[in-house]
């Protein structure tokens, strides 16, 4: 069974930075997505950054150039880098995994995920 278990969340300052941590187990696929989403209250739920097990990434422009998705693949574990932090990033942020799908070829990210950790509280003041 898999399992996502998200650290690193708190409260900071604008302009300060945090790194989330996402601690994955029972996960052995090969080819696989993982992400970061986000949601605020009032607000859907929003992807802010993908990983490709082919090594690629995607950012949301709201947080491109100021967060980094990353992997420890010995660690089996996703982080997010995140600098330059605004109020506007405050919101539970929450770890997802997913096979992806084949198209020829090629490896591609779907838009809905199945597994997904319980969230982390990120809070930005200004």
């Amino acid at each position: 069974q898999v399992q996502l278990v998200e650290s690193g969340g708190g409260s900071v300052q604008a302009g300060g930075s945090l790194r989330l941590s996402c601690a994955a187990s029972g996960y052995t696929a090969s080819s696989y997505c993982m992400a970061w989403f986000r949601q605020s209250p009032g607000n859907e739920r929003e992807e802010v950054a993908a990983l490709d097990s082919d090594g690629s990434t995607n950012y949301a422009a709201s947080v491109k150039g100021r967060f980094t998705i990353s992997q420890d693949s010995a660690k089996n574990t996703l982080y997010l880098q995140m600098n330059n932090l605004k109020p506007e990033d405050t919101a539970m942020y929450y770890c997802a995994a997913d096979l992806g799908v084949w198209i020829g070829p090629s490896h591609r990210c779907r838009i809905e995920y199945n597994y997904w950790g319980q969230g982390t509280q990120v809070t930005v003041s200004s």
